[in-house]
């Protein structure tokens, strides 16, 4: 098998300490309803630059999900602009912002997503499938991350046919197919107990060390306490950004 830190090697994006990777400047966010209408982001300013391991964190209503939801490019400010890779997409298309989001954004979800009645490898090979990436290609890509993660063993296995912890890994390497510019991980840890969470981060800041871009929401400090920078929300104001020693 192959040893983590040659695979993380592998697969580690450029780094750089001075470019920015995100740029939210000014973002608002207002959710229209016959109710009534709901500033979920007000003014927000942050800049994450590639190789940061940057932890979001406030309490239920704060504004972490919804800036998760504009980092992913899974929807758009009311006001403001966002530039990823100094690409200003705050006005992109549908369409624009799902190649943005096949192509630059790795997610790890809580609650995984994987696709259960079908293969741990096929839910690897998915987002390339997507890109048109040749069957080939897409296997011996997806073995390399199923080594990385620990579990190529597990290749065949249905998803619904493994641990918790497996599974999870399995979102990681899904994660990274597409080699993201970031990864983009909402509360990764929520369904495992604390030692799968633990080897979870232990792995996912080993990816950090190696390059890649991490911006983790969690309401967790322990699990926070793993990144190098964190943010703050409060009623959708950020409240304090602060590197983490």
């Amino acid at each position: 098998m192959t040893r983590l830190s040659e695979a993380v090697v592998y697969f580690k994006t450029p780094m750089s300490q001075t470019a920015p990777l995100i740029e939210l400047k000014n973002i608002q966010k207002t959710f229209v309803s016959p109710g009534g209408d709901y500033q979920a982001l007000k003014d927000i300013n942050l800049t994450i630059r590639k190789g940061e391991f940057v932890a979001i964190m406030g309490p239920s209503g704060s504004g972490k999900s919804t800036i998760m939801n504009i980092m992913g490019a899974l929807d758009s400010p009311t006001q403001g602009s966002y530039k990823l890779s100094g690409k200003n997409i705050s006005n992109y298309t549908n369409d624009q912002l799902a190649e943005i989001r096949n192509k630059q954004i790795g997610f790890i979800f809580q609650s995984f997503n994987l696709l259960p009645r079908t293969s741990v490898l096929a839910n690897v090979e998915k987002p390339m499938v997507y890109a048109g990436i040749p069957a080939k290609e897409r296997k011996k890509r997806a073995m390399e991350l199923l080594e990385l993660v620990g579990i190529a063993d597990k290749a065949n296995n249905l998803a619904n046919h493994i641990s918790g912890g497996q599974i999870q890994r399995v979102a990681v390497a899904r994660a990274l197919a597409m080699v993201p510019s970031i990864l983009l991980a909402d509360e990764p840890t929520g369904n495992l107990d604390s030692q799968m969470a633990y080897e979870i981060m232990d792995f996912i800041k080993q990816l950090n060390t190696k390059g890649h871009t991490i911006v983790l929401i969690t309401h967790e400090d322990d699990i926070a306490a793993y990144s190098k920078r964190i943010v703050r929300l409060k009623d959708g104001q950020i409240e304090s950004d602060k590197v983490n020693k």
